[in-house]
């Protein structure tokens, strides 16, 4: 079963040289990719492509694949995810996400579509910036995550952000994606 995304064949993961299915949303995701390496600085060691992450809400569970983690002296330190279409609609969900990659607040979660980007402060879930020229570059996020306090998250706000992320990806998707692992 393919989905509901047309596969187009095969290409190669700029980050990790695994053959992946060629789709549009994964040519969008290789394109951040290459801007990550090639114009912000950062390490292919640096980024975590398809971190599994696994939601709930009450006896539902599902398995999401987060886009990008980016951890800097071994920690977290951002989080992308890639979504077709409007931004400000997938905001919430990136906050959540960027409140369970790690048992700590992620100081920056990007939203993009592969032509725009929103960043977004973890902390206050404001949007610091937009645009892909946006994205911090690993220099700037260096210095950023250097004044963070990398807040705990309880397990309340963790239960709290699974659902919310629940709700965003997994109840609001087609049952034929392939994308998400229900169970």
């Amino acid at each position: 079963m393919n989905g509901h995304h047309l596969i187009l064949g095969e290409l190669t993961d700029f980050i990790t040289g695994e053959t992946i299915k060629d789709t549009l949303d994964e040519r969008d995701r290789q394109k951040i990719a290459r801007l990550l390496i090639r114009r912000l600085g950062y390490l292919k060691e640096d980024i975590e492509p398809r971190r599994a992450l696994v939601v709930a809400a009450d006896d539902k569970k599902a398995v999401l694949k987060i886009d990008f983690t980016i951890t800097l002296a071994g920690r977290t330190c951002m989080v992308l995810k890639y979504g077709p279409g409007s931004l400000v609609t997938r905001r919430r969900a990136v906050l959540a996400v960027s409140r369970l990659m790690a048992p700590y607040q992620v100081p920056v979660a990007v939203i993009t579509n592969g032509r725009d980007a929103e960043i977004i402060d973890g902390a206050s879930g404001k949007v610091a910036a937009s645009g892909l020229d946006s994205i911090p570059s690993k220099a700037d996020l260096i210095k950023m995550a250097a004044g963070g306090t990398f807040t705990p998250i309880s397990n309340q706000q963790a239960e709290m952000e699974s659902r919310i992320l629940y709700c965003y990806e997994v109840d609001d998707s087609c049952e034929c994606d392939d994308e998400i692992c229900r169970f």
